[in-house]
Formats: structure tokens, sequence, C-alpha cells
């Protein structure tokens, strides 16, 4: 017999006549504070339980049903959720993460589409190969996180801390990326990995300082007002990508095709290596 207790009183919440909780059927229990501290929920059907406040820190998590849970305010800390179900697919289904701990957790292969991470704390997790399409993660801090091959396509990330991330071969094809700090960020590809993609994403007041952007895809991107200082934007794909009024100053262009790139009002007098066409206007 396993009793989940309350965090705080240590009432019991609910029992299960078992010596473990992996594989559990929890699914719609009522479990907000639940103290859950590194506990066995390997495969464990959470799906639409509410776990609101609980503390599931160092907990085991893996291939775990949290689709529809309730998850805001959590302690994940450390918490192994590798291909763990937050969503079927649909945003009804989604669970709810709103400012989650999650410092360190492991999420690779993760189902989190549509999934509410607004002001979680994501700093230094492990996110490779996650599915976070059409997710929301305004204002979450995502700093020194691995997200190679993370899809984040469609996704909210507005004001986001992205700094200092591994996001190689990740898709962020028409993210939200408004306000965005994705300063010293590693978007390049490397040997096993491709350039990130950023096609039509909005990265307008994006903070991108030191970034390596080389041979990413920003085609149809907006980097209207952008940071782009002393970034590495050699080879990389703008076609069609707005940089009005971006700041440009130390940036390496090399390579890169400016012919059909939008750069009225930006200041090109301090980028490196910029091949600017002769009948491009408004430069300063």
């Amino acid at each position: 017999m396993i009793e989940i207790k309350h965090k705080v009183t240590g009432d019991v919440l609910f029992s299960v006549s078992a010596d473990t909780l992996a594989g559990a059927d929890l699914r719609e229990v009522d479990l907000v504070e639940a103290d859950l501290r590194n506990m066995d929920l390997r495969g464990a059907n959470l799906s639409h339980a509410d776990l609101s406040y609980a503390n599931l820190k160092n907990a085991k998590l893996q291939s775990a049903n949290l689709i529809g849970t309730q998850l805001a305010f959590t302690k994940l800390m450390r918490a192994d959720l590798t291909n763990a179900r937050l969503s079927d697919g649909t945003p009804a289904s989604a669970a709810i993460l709103s400012e989650a701990e999650l410092y360190q957790a492991k999420l690779v292969g993760a189902d989190l589409r549509y999934t509410d991470l607004q002001q979680a704390d994501l700093s230094h997790a492990e996110l490779s190969r996650a599915f976070l399409q059409g997710a929301n993660l305004h204002r979450a801090t995502l700093k020194g996180s691995m997200l190679c091959g993370t899809m984040f396509v469609d996704a909210n990330l507005s004001e986001s801390d992205l700094r200092y991330t591994d996001l190689c071969d990740a898709h962020l094809n028409s993210a939200n990326l408004m306000g965005a700090n994705l300063a010293e960020a590693f978007l390049e590809g490397n040997e096993k990995d491709k350039p990130a993609t950023l096609a039509g994403a909005n990265l307008t007041r994006a903070i991108l300082v030191c970034a390596s952007l080389s041979r990413v895809i920003l085609k149809e991107a907006n980097l209207f007002q952008a940071d782009l200082r002393n970034a590495d934007l050699s080879h990389a794909l703008l076609g069609g990508a707005h940089l009005r009024r971006a700041n440009v100053a130390g940036t390496d262009f090399t390579g890169v095709e400016l012919a059909a790139v939008i750069m009225d009002f930006a200041n090109f007098s301090k980028a490196k290596n910029a091949d600017i066409p002769s009948y491009k206007r408004n430069l300063r």
C-alpha cells in the first residue's frame, strides 16, 4: 500500500494498493499539493489529474500519461519525463504547466504540443527532440537548455529567455519570438545536426547578440529592430527577411545574399563582410 500525502499537512490524499506507483492508474485524481518527491511514476496514467502545486522533484515520469493534467506551479526540478505524453495533439488535451519549476528536468522526446508553459522555469533542461508545436512559452525561462531537434513550429516564445541554449536542428518556423533573448544561443549545425530553421518566425525586437546563426534558415523572418550585434550570420539564408532598423554592428554577413532582404534604416556601417547591392536605399 502506497499513501500519497499532502506536502504540508501530511494528510493522505490517495492510496494505491501496490508497492509501486509505476504504471498506476491515477486518472482524474485530486493530488493538489501532493508530496511525490523521488517517486517512481514510470508509465503511470495521470491524465486529467490535478497536480497543481505538487512536489515532484526528482520523480521518474518516463512514458507517463499526463494528457490534460494540471501541473501549474508544480515542482518538477530534475524530474525525468522522457517520452512522457502531455498532449494528444489537440489544444483541449494539453497539460497546464504555467509557472512550473522544471529546472534541469529531462523531457527528451516528450509530447508537449499546445501545452501552457507560460513563465515556466525550464532552465538547463533537456528537451532534445521534444514536440512543442503550438505551445505557449510566453516569458518562460529556457536559459542553458538543450533544444537540439526540438519542434517549436507555431509556438509562442515571446519574451522568453533562450540565452546560451543549443538550438541546432530546432524547428522554429512561424514561431513568435518577439522580444525573446537569444544572446549567445547556438543555432548553427554540427557534425550530426543541421542548422535551425526559423522561416517566417517573428523576431521583432529579439536579442541575438553574439548568437551563432551560421547557415540558419531565416527566410521571410521578421527581424524588425532585432539586436544582432556581433552575431554570426555567415551563409545564413535570409531571402525575404525583414531587417528594418535592426542593429547589425559587428554582425558577420559572409556569404549572405542580401538582394531580397528588406534592410531599410538598418545601420550596416559596422557590419562585417556585407555585400550590399548598389540599389539598396535607406541604409545608414
